[in-house]
């Protein structure tokens, strides 16, 4: 799934949740100076920057069919191999790199056991894939107060937890059918802290991912009461988010 919304509206909307997930994420993997490493669902390049600290941008590659996302992490690490393409059909040699690594990029792939196959193919023996989902399963998903009120309005609305990889189980299974052998799932939780209703609100309008697209589906009126559900689900400010993911690996 390619997101065409512009890469500002996606960091004020996710990355606030991304960002300190991405350095937990790599913190866990502990990527090594001399690997070489690929960023399968860069997006904005919040993985892929925090990997360049870490490893150097000549040791990395990166791909997302977002062209509005690739242009963007180009301009910000114009040494970084970039392709647009998708996860399904990676454009690298067999056991090219290291480490694959996929950060809430499984919830939105077409094929995810193609998907991480193909990151699979592509890392040498001894190598590392990995891949990082939100527990939307287990309601810990930073969107699950939003989907909880979402669905007050439309029992059927289109909410994460529909998607591929949304839980601990589910993500492993995932891998297992790519034919790779994951570790036991590891939890990592990141907080967000908000001044008011409105600064954690008003992202919610900039139609980024599911969650976008329903609410600016919705008429004004419908809007409005939607926002004050969610008002009266969450603590009065300041209040904490907390976004709880499941992180899985395996070793090729």
């Amino acid at each position: 799934m390619a997101f065409d919304v512009t890469p500002d509206a996606y960091t004020r909307f996710m990355g606030r949740y991304s960002l300190p997930l991405a350095v937990k994420f790599l913190d866990l993997l502990e990527p090594q100076r001399g690997q070489l490493v690929v960023d399968v669902g860069c997006g904005t390049g919040i993985v892929t920057a925090e990997l360049a600290e870490r490893v150097g941008q000549e040791a990395i590659a990166a791909i997302d069919p977002s062209p509005p996302f690739i242009s963007a992490v180009r301009m910000r690490l114009p040494h970084v191999d970039l392709r647009e393409g998708r996860a399904e059909e990676l454009p690298f040699d067999d056991d090219t790199f290291d480490l694959a690594v996929s950060q809430l990029a499984v919830h939105f792939m077409a094929d995810p056991e193609r998907g991480l196959a193909e990151m699979g193919r592509v890392v040498r023996p001894g190598g590392v894939v990995a891949a990082a989902v939100w527990d939307v399963y287990g309601g810990g998903s930073p969107l699950s107060v939003f989907w909880q009120a979402a669905h007050a309005f439309e029992p059927q609305a289109m909410a994460s937890s529909g998607l591929p990889g949304r839980e601990a189980a589910d993500l492993s299974g995932i891998f297992e059918r790519a034919g790779l052998q994951p570790d036991e799932p590891t939890a990592l939780t990141v907080h967000r802290w908000f001044e008011s209703f409105e600064q954690w609100w008003e992202p919610y309008l900039l139609g980024v991912g599911p969650a976008g697209d329903f609410v600016t589906g919705l008429d004004p009126d419908t809007r409005d009461r939607l926002a004050d559900q969610c008002r009266q689900l969450l603590p009065a400010p300041p209040f904490d988010v907390p976004g709880k993911a499941w992180v899985v690996r395996a070793t090729v």
